[in-house]
């Protein structure tokens, strides 16, 4: 399987019993997976504008894909959850970063997985 990388930042992916709060990024990191140079977004339509008690709601609908190639036999792409929601369960080839591994600041910095939204 080929996996392309559609967010607009590195995936780093660590062994699954890697600890959070550990400020080195080194210890289990498995595989980096650099960005391409356009990422994936969800499109916005905007429909129209209410007023809610003065306060302006705009109305618009998501779902609309920008950057995203189609599918190709042996490839997943990882994007962004709401790109990857906004298609499921249409594109089964979009994968999204899963079980977050974060430094001891809290700052996410990798994943231990990466899931299949469904």
């Amino acid at each position: 399987m080929t996996l392309i990388n559609l967010t607009p930042y590195p995936i780093r992916l660590y062994s699954p019993d890697r600890p959070d709060g550990i400020d080195d990024l080194e210890p289990g990191l498995r595989l980096v997976i650099e960005p391409e140079d356009r990422p994936a977004r969800l499109g916005v339509v905007p429909l129209s504008t209410e007023y809610r008690d003065g306060i302006p709601v705009e109305l618009v609908q998501y779902g609309h894909a920008v950057g995203l190639p189609r599918r190709a036999e042996g490839v997943s792409y990882i994007v962004s959850l709401p790109v990857a929601l906004g298609l499921a369960p249409r594109r089964g080839d979009l994968l999204v970063p899963y079980r977050e591994v974060r430094n001891s600041s809290g700052t996410v910095i990798g994943c231990r997985q990466l899931a299949q939204p469904v």
